[in-house]
């Protein structure tokens, strides 16, 4: 990007004029509560001294506009930094999240010129690198992708053995150990990933330009050869390279090649069928090997040119995500074993083996739900916990395809619940979800900053001209990448519904306000549901695809007759003492949050809310910068 980056403590505001005062209120809470909506007052307006921004060359701000604004101190006025666009439009309020949460948004001059210098110093001549570029070479990503760190190639041996080659960016050819650039992809440790938008790690010269493996174009890139007899690795090999990509290709249409409905070109029609076939093998082996099987689905926000959301489409797993999600998961396992066996230091990637407790609770939970579950032994081990865990995963997987409800539900129980979370780690525990012994990031350097520290162990160990990752700072710096990692995935998540509030208030408008939706239960809390909720079609029926996310409070559900309430219940005696200070009777149900988490039930009325549950909603309340939404059931439209 070439606007400088937003300094610390700059706060993100709505311009606004009070009286004779111009101020700014904060577009995003700076005080929530989880009961209700954000609490502001006067006080939380800014006045600012104009609204020319500190930049002569921005234009000045008008009222309404969202500013980045630079608070005063010891009373004086904050002064506008920088205009960043509309309230109204989903791209500006985004970018201004972006910054509200600290990121950037930006590279220092001088960082900017050192990575524009590396992009044209380091070139891809042969030299000391396997020249491959008579490989047939593709790519496979997003159809919005704008960097490219893996290719792939492969061929067929017969009989069976396929030899494919993983090709990364050599980033750490531009990307010196303590220069500029280093420093601060170590700052940042992690791409974000929002809708519309990207803070990368690496500057664009180098991300999107110099790293990225884009076709028709000479690249330095690490080459991971693996031949494979079925799922078996026989022999591994890696080395500097330099590949030239013959094909661009994106996951859609992969999947139509696959589907027989586009059809597939040489040089790289036979490489794309050999890598399937590889990738086919390796999944029967992961699956039958106990490795964990959950489904997902990633939203896909598409923008009109004015930077408004146009659209929200699923993006659920397929073939071609399989493909390059297997040879990449082979290509880090073959790196962290060849690493471990040597003793040179790195950071591995460790998913700790569940807890047997856990286990049990989620096969507890799933019987409420009436989800078959394999028989668990007791005593637990960890060992039989992490196999159990990848047998259930399987049942969840046959139980939704079998009733075709409770997806997201059961994903989340599984994910969320069950789960320890990945980290990365000096100490090599293994990744149980992936039922792997050794197991690293090594194929996205360009976005994540343990995958560089694994590229210069692996070149340090090939000896390669590189310094091999110090094993003294390994372990702090194992605790700051996972850190920003999981800041990375709040900011990601925050932005999704910020998103899908601008797309559900366009969807009211163009359809009513009073447009009834289909929603899934996907969580529960006491104080209410959490369902994923989508437009009915013509004929009465859900859309398969829930693009919104919203919150059904207790309080809304169903009303229950007071005749109803069993006397001596919690329920009754609530009602008997409001009657005692003067308050009208309740006419609302009651609602119990089961010990397992996972059905309601009305104490009144006995009708149960459980996950996985559809019923019919409608929008009560969007607050878009917080990304919520309240929902009111549908007998309950009069309230509303």
């Amino acid at each position: 990007m070439s606007q400088d980056p937003a300094p610390a403590g700059a706060l993100v505001a709505v311009l606004e004029r009070r009286g004779r005062f111009l101020t700014a209120e904060p577009l995003f809470p700076q005080q929530t509560r989880a009961d209700g909506p954000a609490r502001r007052n006067e006080s939380a307006r800014i006045v600012l001294k104009s609204a020319r921004p500190e930049r002569g060359s921005e234009r000045e701000a008008r009222l309404g506009d969202l500013v980045l604004i630079r608070t005063g101190t010891r009373g004086a006025p904050a002064r506008v930094l920088r205009v960043l666009g509309r309230p109204e439009v989903a791209r500006d309020v985004i970018e201004a999240l972006m910054l509200d949460r600290g990121l950037r948004r930006g590279f220092d001059p001088a960082l900017e010129r050192e990575a524009r210098a590396a992009g044209e110093r380091v070139g891809a001549a042969p030299g000391a690198r396997r020249d491959l570029r008579r490989l047939a070479t593709f790519t496979i990503d997003p159809a919005s992708a704008r960097d490219f760190d893996d290719a792939i190639s492969a061929e067929s041996l017969g009989e069976g053995r396929i030899r494919v080659w993983v090709h990364i960016a050599d980033v750490a050819a531009h990307v010196p150990e303590g220069s500029l650039v280093d420093r601060e992809a170590r700052r940042r440790a992690t791409s974000v990933y929002v809708p519309g938008a990207v803070e990368p790690m690496l500057p664009h010269t180098l991300s999107s330009e110099a790293c990225s493996l884009v076709p028709g174009v000479d690249r330095a890139a690490v080459t991971v050869e693996l031949e494979l007899d079925g799922a078996a690795v026989t022999r591994s090999a890696f080395y500097r390279s330099v590949i030239r990509s013959d094909q661009r290709l994106d996951y859609e249409r992969v999947d139509r090649i696959f589907a027989g409905e586009a059809p597939a070109e040489e040089p790289w029609a036979a490489p794309l069928a050999a890598a399937r076939e590889a990738a086919a093998a390796l999944q029967e082996q992961r699956e039958h090997s106990g490795a964990l099987v959950v489904d997902s689905e990633e939203p896909d926000f598409r923008f009109d040119a004015e930077g408004n959301l146009s659209e929200i489409l699923g993006r659920v797993q397929t073939e071609s995500h399989r493909l390059i999600e297997h040879l990449m998961i082979t290509a880090n396992e073959a790196v962290a074993t060849f690493l471990a066996q040597r003793g040179t230091p790195c950071l591995y990637r460790v998913h700790e083996r569940p807890e047997p407790e856990r286990v049990e609770r989620l096969a507890d939970q799933l019987a409420t739900l009436e989800v078959p579950t394999p028989p668990l032994p007791e005593p637990m081990s960890s060992s039989q916990a992490a196999e159990l865990l990848g047998a259930i995963s399987r049942r969840v997987e046959e139980h939704v395809k079998r009733t075709g409800a409770g997806r997201r539900a059961l994903s989340s129980l599984l994910l969320l619940r069950s789960l320890k979370q990945a980290y990365y780690s000096p100490r090599n525990l293994g990744h149980a979800g992936l039922h792997s012994s050794t197991y690293c990031h090594f194929t996205s350097p360009i976005r994540r900053y343990p995958d560089l520290l694994c590229h210069r162990a692996l070149l340090s160990a090939l000896g390669g001209g590189e310094a091999a990752p110090r094993a003294e700072e390994l372990g702090e710096l194992g605790v700051w990448c996972s850190e920003r990692e999981r800041e990375a995935m709040i900011i990601e998540r925050d932005a999704d519904d910020v998103a899908r509030c601008f797309a559900l208030e366009r969807d009211l408008f163009e359809r009513g306000h009073d447009q009834i939706f289909t929603g899934e239960v996907t969580g529960l809390i006491s104080a209410g549901a959490f369902l994923a909720f989508g437009p009915e079609t013509l004929d009465g029926n859900a859309h398969h695809e829930k693009p919104y996310e919203g919150m059904l409070p207790v309080r809304r559900l169903r009303t229950a007759d007071e005749s109803a309430t069993p006397t001596g219940s919690r329920a009754h005696r609530q009602r008997r003492a409001g009657a005692g200070r003067g308050e009208a009777p309740q006419q609302r149900e009651w609602w119990e949050l089961n010990p397992q988490g996972t059905i309601l039930h009305g104490e009144r009325s006995g009708a149960t809310l459980r996950l996985g549950d559809t019923l019919p909603v409608r929008v009560g309340r969007i607050e878009t910068a917080r990304g919520r939404v309240d929902l009111l059931p549908i007998e309950d439209r009069a309230a509303g």
